[in-house]
């Protein structure tokens, strides 16, 4: 693997070696090792989330080694220079028509994809259902049994390469239409009501206390957010800005389905 790593890295700071065969069969390597799961654009650590900068660095360099193909499934018919993810069955996934992932995205045993698309570098855990027109951007990472309701957007982060991927950790509730994009975390068993949108410079504030608390970035664990505005000034005058407000906290509970159905009963969430 080391020597595979130091073959992509030449080929990241010389484009010309990738007329050589040898680069090209160390990038063609590690997408099938992403989308066999052997190796995640991101993953957890006990400091946090770490980006392996040289894997994401192979998925960039896969698009210009890759030529274009038409790709016929029965009427069906595209044009594109990665293929669609294939075998379904013996991976035990279940994939509803019209759902699409591209090969080099792994879904783990038990994901559920409803027509929604997945895209090459993403990593999706087990019992997590991408429902309906919901879409997974390259190398974002989605967690074990989370739900991405109708119409939400997870957005793709590729560059900057040290930039961590947009990720939705374990047992999280994602709300119909909500938008979380630029490499924002959202943590452990949180529930986003419809709506919410997600970005790095996004305001988060935790409304529950005497005082307001503002994150940006991420959601903290088991946080109940809903959409929300501030007031800002601006030249012209004051106008009010979009935010997310924590309105509560989802209780810890073995039982995350029980836990899910608390928390939204609780807090009267749109999803």
């Amino acid at each position: 693997m080391e020597q595979v790593r130091q073959l992509i890295e030449k080929a990241w700071d010389d484009r010309s070696l990738l007329k050589e065969e040898k680069y090209q069969d160390a990038i063609k390597e590690v997408i099938e090792l992403l989308d066999k799961g052997k190796v995640r654009v991101a993953e957890p650590t006990e400091d946090g989330w770490k980006a392996n900068e040289w894997i994401k660095k192979a998925v960039v360099l896969y698009f210009p080694i890759a030529k274009m193909e038409t790709i016929e499934v029965g009427p069906f018919e595209f044009h594109d220079k990665i293929p669609l993810k294939k075998d379904y069955q013996s991976q035990g996934v279940r994939v509803v028509p019209h759902a699409i992932a591209r090969h080099g995205a792994y879904l783990e045993k038990g994901v559920i994809m409803m027509p929604s698309y997945v895209n090459i570098g993403a990593w999706v855990g087990s019992g997590t259902m991408v429902d309906t027109w919901a879409t997974v951007g390259s190398c974002a990472q989605i967690g074990r049994n989370v739900h991405l309701s109708g119409g939400v957007g997870i957005g793709g982060v590729l560059e900057p390469l040290q930039a961590t991927p947009t990720i939705i950790e374990d047992d999280c509730f994602i709300g119909s239409r909500c938008i979380i994009v630029e490499g924002a975390i959202i943590e452990k068993e949180s529930v986003l009501g419809a709506n919410v949108v997600i970005t790095k410079s996004t305001r988060i504030i935790d409304v529950t206390g005497d005082e307001p608390v503002t994150y940006k970035g991420r959601v903290p664990a088991r946080s109940v957010v809903i959409p929300g505005t501030y007031t800002k000034k601006f030249p012209a005058g004051e106008y009010q800005v979009a935010c997310a407000l924590i309105i509560g906290k989802r209780k810890e509970s073995t039982d995350k389905k029980v836990s899910l159905n608390d928390a939204l009963r609780d807090h009267a969430v749109a999803v």
